[in-house]
Formats: C-alpha cells, sequence, structure tokens
C-alpha cells in the first residue's frame, strides 16, 4: 500500500448528500466507546471489550491517525470507516509483498439499514483512489456477515478466497482502484 503518511491528513472533509468523512475530534470519544462496547457491533469482531477498560483506554480524542475517518450524520459521529495496511503475517493478499489497504467499518446499531455504511465506505474508497491511483483495497469480514459481505459486493469488491481465521471463515475480497 502507499504510504499513508506521504498524503495530506486529515484530508478535508468528504462529503456526500447525507455523511461527512472527517478526522475524530474530542466530541467522538462517547460514541468510540460505544462502538467498541456494543454486543451487535462487534458480534463478528471479536466481541465487546468492557466499558470501564475503553473508558481507561481511550484517549481523549480517539481515532486521530491516519487512515480512519469519523463518519458524522447531522453533525454527530455515527461509526467509523478505515483503511489500513493489511497486516502482512495475516492470510488474504493479492499483492506479493502483502502490505495491500484494507478497508473496515463499523457503526453504532441505531445507524443500521439506512445504507450509511454503503455511502461512506464508497466515499472513503474514491478518496483512496485518487490519492492512490491503481492500488488495490482488500476487504476482510466473516462469511456468515451477511450484511458486510452484501456491503462488499455493493461496493465492487469480488471475492478472492475463504479461508480460517479467528476461529470462523472468512470472506477476503478485493477492490481494484481505478
Amino acid at each position: 500500500m502507499a504510504d499513508l503518511g506521504l498524503v495530506v491528513w486529515p484530508p478535508a472533509p468528504v462529503r456526500t448528500e447525507r455523511l461527512v468523512l472527517r478526522e475524530s475530534e474530542a466530541r467522538d470519544r462517547e460514541a468510540f466507546i460505544d462502538l467498541f462496547a456494543s454486543s451487535e457491533v462487534r458480534t463478528y469482531l471479536g466481541g465487546p471489550r468492557p466499558r470501564g477498560e475503553l473508558e481507561n483506554a481511550v484517549p481523549e480524542v480517539p481515532g486521530r491517525r491516519p487512515g480512519v475517518f469519523v463518519v458524522d450524520h447531522d453533525g454527530a459521529m455515527i461509526g467509523i470507516v478505515t483503511l489500513d495496511r493489511r497486516d502482512a503475517e495475516r492470510p488474504g493478499h493479492v499483492r506479493p509483498d502483502a502490505g495491500e489497504a484494507e478497508l473496515s467499518y463499523m457503526f453504532l446499531p441505531e445507524s443500521w439499514g439506512c445504507g450509511y455504511a454503503s455511502e461512506a465506505c464508497a466515499a472513503a474508497l474514491a478518496w483512496f483512489a485518487y490519492a492512490f491511483p491503481g492500488a488495490p483495497v482488500v476487504f476482510c469480514t466473516q462469511a456468515a456477515n451477511d450484511r458486510s459481505v452484501r456491503v462488499a459486493a455493493k461496493l465492487g469488491f469480488t471475492e478472492v478466497e475463504r479461508f480460517e481465521e479467528f476461529g470462523a471463515e472468512q470472506w477476503f475480497g478485493v477492490w481494484p482502484s481505478v
């Protein structure tokens, strides 16, 4: 993956019809904790983390690093979209040198079913394609996570393989940047 450190970060906010993808702010801290403490959100992500642990661990301004977009709807954080380098030690790669960009997302349950994940991820992918022309993006989710598999297909990801990781079958796909 191209180095996010070579790109101006944070970028100007990315706007869609209903959302703004922006850098994290202190006012987002409680929503970050809610995401990571939610058993619904974390069903396919290793389970929830204890709220008390998160209260102590989450910094005043969480998620402030290259590749993390806060998804804002009507002035409030409803989720996050991330573009990180996929760990070379993990299964699932499309380049011989590994290190592809990996798209992931989490949204608060009250925002599910409104198309926000697809809208926000499409905007993040468009930003990435502009910043890193030609670089592929990968996506991995538990095969049992039907909603995420549908979002991946809607975004144009093509299934490359399935493999066992974290005690479950994983769906792995690639999005070819244009």
